[in-house]
């Protein structure tokens, strides 16, 4: 597939694809990348459309960078990329996976694009945040004095963005969206994204016994499927 790696205004990106009118911006998860095989396999079935794909704060060429993957970071970035994509497409769509979902979910509120796919997407980080706390024995005081506190899973908890996902619930998306879902996905609990899913008109589609993380061949021949057989019905 034909890329071409850049930047856009210090956030390292990737665009593939031959020219087009046409570009699906790229979201990618906690611990992935902008040139993640996911995004390779959107790629690929994005024709005849381009993706625009970037490496979020302490993913990919920015993982020993001082800028940290925050709510608000993520966020800013994610503008700045869409601001790039504006000027130089008539048409933008949206990716997102896992984390990139709530991202955009943060970025994007009002937006006018003209589809987004969602795949594992997290779409409560209030109850994400305080399932791990659970987990893993973290008070709500702790975080808040402490700040930010590391879990042997893997993500930061940051208070800040714990308060905005407490007092800030999804209110809006208005972009016709799919969604994709693992029925084993133990991250993102299965009522949030059917609850979402109803709210917000997205069609809903479980991969029953998958997981959250997409990456076997029996998972990625699923997650291929879903793309081919969504993105031919109708234009981007």
């Amino acid at each position: 597939m034909e890329r071409t790696v850049f930047s856009i205004e210090e956030i390292p990106a990737a665009l593939w694809g031959p020219p087009s009118d046409q570009v699906i911006l790229a979201v990618h998860g906690h611990q992935s990348h902008k040139l993640d095989e996911p995004i390779g396999v959107l790629a690929e079935c994005a024709a005849p459309r381009q993706v625009l794909s970037f490496d979020l704060p302490e993913h990919g060429e920015r993982r020993n960078g001082s800028r940290l993957c925050m709510t608000r970071t993520g966020v800013e970035d994610l503008r700045t990329v869409l601001a790039f994509a504006r000027t130089r497409w008539e048409r933008v769509s949206l990716f997102a996976n896992s984390l990139g979902a709530w991202l955009s979910l943060r970025a994007l509120e009002g937006e006018r694009l003209e589809r987004a796919w969602f795949l594992s997407p997290l779409v409560d980080m209030e109850r994400m945040a305080g399932n791990l706390m659970k987990w893993f024995g973290i008070s709500e005081d702790r975080l808040r004095r402490e700040g930010a506190v590391d879990t042997p899973a893997g993500p930061t908890l940051y208070w800040e963005d714990f308060q905005d996902a407490r007092t800030r619930p999804v209110a809006r998306w208005d972009i016709p969206t799919e969604i994709l879902y693992g029925g084993a996905d133990a991250v993102c609990e299965q009522d949030t994204v059917q609850s979402f899913a109803g709210r917000f008109a997205c069609r809903l589609e479980i991969a029953e016994g998958m997981e959250h993380y997409f990456h076997t061949p029996e998972q990625m021949a699923v997650y291929r499927a879903w793309l081919l057989r969504t993105m031919g019905e109708g234009t981007v």
